[in-house]
């Protein structure tokens, strides 16, 4: 028997059937075709030049961008990154899959709380991944933390080595190429775990793209609201992924950085497109479209908390050995990546 919300006994019903009778918004689109197509090119347009301009300002000095207007756009990006996923991404999940839900009290889906499961799965997968990369780089060029020895030390103990050696045999060229060789590991140690961090983030970062890109696309009376929003939403998060990708070194003629710019800037239009083409019948309020949502944003939100407080804040603030020690400059990056990060919790209350 379908449920029937004029005639419902409070005391019999299933409390399941009234929530996912309210979630069951029904497909909402109500025109204004003309908007949403302009949707595609301003996203496009606004959200590309967010995420090529850091690159262009690192890799063009003739451009003469200030270090303090670079600066703003990196930490401003990373309080981005970690409000959106908080705010963005862990909320919704919650609203889509956790135990209030349609999903959440439907079926197995209501035997356990697989929303911060899926996160913390997507955590742990994030760091082995993380860790994986880290290792395999040092069995390869066999560094080794622990080990005394010049050729399998860290950075720090190799280079006392090094110096102690330079003191005692001033002229040895044996001394130089270690010297050689460990700059050359360090460098390539730090971009490729720069660039894995980065593929991560982006992963996690177009995953939310593709949905709330649907969303716009299908949105009914709120459309007028969530348009501007988004705008803003997906400059910004455009704005984190382009200053993660200019402090990367990437070796010269790298088609890379432009490709992973590009690939951010289209996600969002494409997705708008896409939904427009299923304007009248995609519902995103469906148990179906729910459970797709909230895993990928569930996902996502364990790739962007692992990101943003691990690559972006520890890494950067906490045990980075070139940090700045210009106080000035120490207090303009943390309050950058608070405004950030506040600018980007406020948003949530519309989008």
């Amino acid at each position: 028997m379908s449920f029937d919300p004029h005639n419902v006994d409070l005391d019999t019903v299933d409390p399941a059937e009234i929530v996912c009778y309210l979630n069951a918004e029904g497909n909402e689109y109500n025109g204004q075709l003309g908007a949403r197509i302009s949707a595609i090119f301003v996203i496009l347009i606004v959200s590309s030049a967010a995420t090529f301009f850091p690159v262009l300002a690192q890799r063009a000095p003739r451009l003469r961008i200030p270090i303090y207007v670079y600066l703003f756009a990196k930490y401003f990006g990373a309080g981005v990154i970690i409000a959106t996923a908080f705010i963005h991404l862990l909320d919704p999940a919650y609203g889509e899959i956790g135990s209030n839900s349609c999903v959440g009290m439907t079926g197995h889906w209501a035997d356990y709380a697989w929303c911060p499961a899926i996160v913390l799965t997507s955590v742990m997968i994030i760091f082995l991944m993380d860790f994986g990369a880290e290792r395999w780089v040092e069995m390869k060029y066999g560094i080794c933390r622990d080990d005394p020895e010049p050729m399998m030390a860290s950075g720090s103990e190799v280079r006392r080595v090094v110096s102690r050696a330079s003191a005692r045999h001033p002229d040895d060229k044996l001394v130089k190429e270690v010297e050689s060789q460990t700059r050359e590991v360090d460098i390539e140690r730090s971009v490729r775990q720069q660039i894995a961090a980065l593929l991560i983030l982006e992963f996690g970062v177009i995953f939310h793209s593709v949905i709330i890109g649907l969303n716009l696309g299908v949105a009914g009376d709120e459309f007028a609201t969530l348009y501007p929003v988004l705008v803003f939403h997906q400059s910004f998060e455009g704005l984190g992924i382009g200053a993660r990708m200019s402090s990367i070194p990437f070796k010269k003629g790298s088609w890379l950085p432009w490709a992973l710019c590009a690939a951010y800037g289209l996600t969002t239009p494409i997705s708008i497109a896409i939904g427009l083409g299923v304007r009248t019948t995609y519902n995103p309020g469906s148990f179906t479209a729910n459970v797709v949502s909230g895993v990928l944003d569930s996902i996502s939100a364990g790739i962007l908390l692992y990101t943003g407080l691990v690559e972006l804040l520890a890494r950067d603030f906490l045990f980075d050995p070139h940090r700045t020690q210009d106080n000035r400059r120490l207090t303009f990056m943390v309050l950058t990546m608070i405004l950030g990060a506040g600018i980007m919790a406020l948003l949530g209350k519309w989008a």
